[in-house]
């Protein structure tokens, strides 16, 4: 059985046309910590938009067990729950094997290996100014996060991004510094350690292997950019050494460093890729979050949904069903900016200022939207649960592809460090 996926939703404002750039740019990666079943702001600030990506590009999505310990290693018992809960909820969301990698972090090595050797190179200050490291030690007095785990936790994400050589990660607006230090972080390992003697010969040479007709078009894009700034000449460069058959690995890091007039590109530079999501409101109207205690679960039961909503508190202004109330006030209405149609938007919103309708009608129709959303999720869920080898058979098979792929960059990165003595 594989996981059906939902009909694709609009791709962001941002949306990057697979076919106009290059093969490292159309590898996706991002993963999430295993805190347990998931819950609807996990649904529409993340999955439905891996549910997309999964369709555009070569996608790697994983389970960061060991960002996990990174703030909770005291209880670290009940992580594997967790991990098989989310994966569930993954699949029953719409993510498909068949067009995704799945897989769990601390199950390829090569991750904590690449963090180990990025750490030899950047420094303390680099790690210190991340900006969610002081925000969330003081979110999170209650818990010792004086450990090097946690300091180090952005390496290791940007290791989690390397080991891949993924081109893009998809991210909000408040993660955009983590993948500035990978960028960053790449661009000094490179540096460092794509400078090999007789580089510039090295280059030509491989620039003669590609045939006579590509390496004058490659030497045309390559001035063409050097001389005049041209970023499409860049591109073009790019994706033309991608569809070079008859390079090895280390020439085709050798071109691509060449072109800008650096060293060996031993780890290539992601982007951001910036995704739209709506704001998800708890029960209370905060952010839904479970440490609020204000989530509706993705699979929840119908009942447990239906109760909640019903028990949502609306504006203080509505006492009785005759009082007019403020949409602005209420946070049903922000479920209305999620979930329902311009039509019933302005219904909602007349009824209430008017006080045409009551709040349980008001929420009715959310409770009907959001009930028809999990319908579906549910069922998938529900076959999933039912052959746990099923899904632990999907995850083993993308740890090994994900696992194949890490160590051929562990290869390139070990032999550039003077590591590959065997």
């Amino acid at each position: 059985m594989q996981a059906r996926a939902r009909s694709p939703s609009p791709p962001p404002e941002n949306h990057v046309n697979v076919n106009t750039i290059p093969r490292q740019h159309q590898r996706v990666l991002s993963g999430m910590r295993p805190t347990g079943r998931l819950h609807l702001g996990h649904y529409h600030g993340v999955l439905r938009n891996w549910v997309q990506l999964q369709h555009e590009y070569e996608c790697f999505f994983f389970v960061a067990d060991w960002h996990a310990l990174t703030t909770h290693y005291e209880h670290s018992g009940v992580i594997s729950e967790n991990v098989w809960d989310m994966v569930i909820d993954w699949l029953a969301a719409g993510i498909d094997p068949g067009d995704a990698k799945l897989f769990i972090q601390s199950r390829v090595y090569e991750h904590a290996e690449l963090h180990l050797l990025l750490s030899m190179v950047t420094p303390l200050g680099w790690l210190e100014r991340v900006p969610s490291y002081k925000e969330q030690q003081e979110r999170l007095r209650e818990r010792d996060l004086a450990t090097f785990g946690f300091l180090g936790y952005p390496l290791l994400q940007s290791a989690d991004i390397l080991i891949y050589r993924a081109g893009l990660v998809p991210v909000g607006e408040d993660q955009v510094a983590h993948v500035e230090l990978t960028r960053e972080i790449a661009r000094r390992f490179n540096h460092i350690y794509g400078r090999e003697p007789g580089f510039e010969e090295k280059a030509e040479t491989a620039i003669r292997k590609m045939g006579k007709k590509n390496a004058k078009l490659y030497r045309k894009l390559r001035r063409r950019y050097q001389e005049q700034g041209d970023s499409g000449a860049l591109e073009t460069a790019r994706a033309l050494l991608d569809d070079q058959q008859n390079i090895t690995l280390g020439d085709h890091e050798r071109l691509f460093g060449y072109l800008d007039g650096g060293g060996r590109v031993i780890l290539p530079e992601p982007r951001a890729l910036l995704t739209e999501a709506p704001k998800m409101p708890g029960l209370d109207g905060q952010k839904m979050s479970k440490s609020y205690g204000n989530v509706i679960e993705l699979r929840e039961d119908p009942r447990e949904v239906q109760e909640k909503l019903r028990r949502m508190p609306t504006d203080p202004a509505r006492v009785r069903r005759t009082d007019p109330g403020d949409p602005a006030k209420c946070p049903v209405w922000q479920f209305h900016l999620v979930y329902s149609d311009g039509q019933t938007r302005g219904w909602a919103e007349e009824g209430c200022r008017t006080a045409g309708i009551g709040c349980l009608d008001c929420k009715q129709k959310v409770i009907d939207a959001v009930l028809a959303e999990q319908a579906p999720i549910r069922e998938r869920a529900a076959e999933y649960e039912s052959q746990p080898d099923l899904v632990r058979s999907i995850v083993a098979e993308g740890c090994d592809e994900a696992r194949d792929a890490a160590r051929e960059t562990m290869e390139a990165v070990r032999q550039a460090m003077g590591l590959a003595h065997r």
